[in-house]
């Protein structure tokens, strides 16, 4: 057994969302190579432990549709621009790996020939089964769609068994932590619970697609390194957004 494997697996094969703003390191802005070195080593662990990963990464760092539609631009073309950028981290993450010697596939969902592949879902299946991380780049390929929910859907499509949600504190919280010191945590929440209570976990979209599909939820610190590992194989960190009643 490898000195990485999992003791006891619970996930065979995850879907890891990766933010933007992850990439971004201390500069805030941007890509911070040392940071995407760690993310990098981080998840060549968790596939040495067995696990099959593709991974869905956002553009914050680069371009928030969002953002630029409410500043004036036009939304459809902002998120276009948005996909790009998700394309430029895509290849960072997979030059990263690639370096480490994890083999890798990037898969867009909007033409890139140069550069990637097109999402082919049974291609993409191909490669997981092979052992080779999936980056599927510029989310679902339509404008007005967030990663979260392409995060969702890809994890659909290509039968995982989680998506695990990397963020920049340690779980759910019944508020924001960083501004309230009694802030709890949960470890578990049931879906309905987390859109009684306004959690937000993920947009509304994503977070209907996982719910209806019973897809669990795992939302975890992704700056604590290991931690990725520790969630692929299941391990109780973070939180754990499922079906309870």
């Amino acid at each position: 057994m490898s000195q990485n494997s999992c003791e006891t697996r619970k996930f065979k094969r995850v879907l890891l969302k990766l933010s933007g703003q992850a990439f971004s390191g201390p500069q805030k802005l941007g890509i911070d190579t040392p940071t995407v070195k760690s993310i990098a080593q981080d998840i060549k662990e968790a596939r040495e432990a067995g696990i099959d990963i593709a991974i869905v990464i956002g553009a914050g760092n680069i371009m928030r549709g969002e953002a630029a539609s409410e500043q004036g631009a036009d939304r459809a073309q902002a998120d276009y621009m948005g996909m790009l950028g998700t394309a430029i981290n895509s290849l960072a993450l997979q030059d990263a790996l690639e370096k480490l010697g994890v083999d890798t596939r990037v898969q867009s969902a909007i033409t890139m020939s140069a550069v990637a592949e097109p999402f082919i879902r049974r291609r993409a299946l191909r490669h997981l089964e092979k052992g080779r991380v999936v980056i599927l780049a510029a989310g679902t390929g339509n404008p007005y769609f967030t990663t979260d929910t392409a995060a969702s859907l890809r994890a659909l499509e290509l039968k995982a068994d989680a998506v695990l949600k990397a963020t920049n504190v340690d779980g759910v919280y019944n508020c924001d932590p960083r501004k309230n010191p009694d802030a709890v945590r949960y470890e578990e929440v049931d879906y309905s619970e987390a859109i009684n209570l306004n959690l937000g976990v993920m947009d509304l979209t994503a977070f209907a697609l996982c719910m209806e599909n019973n897809l669990p939820i795992v939302v975890f610190d992704i700056t604590k390194s290991g931690n990725i590992r520790k969630a692929a194989c299941g391990e109780m960190i973070g939180t754990m957004v499922r079906k309870i009643n």
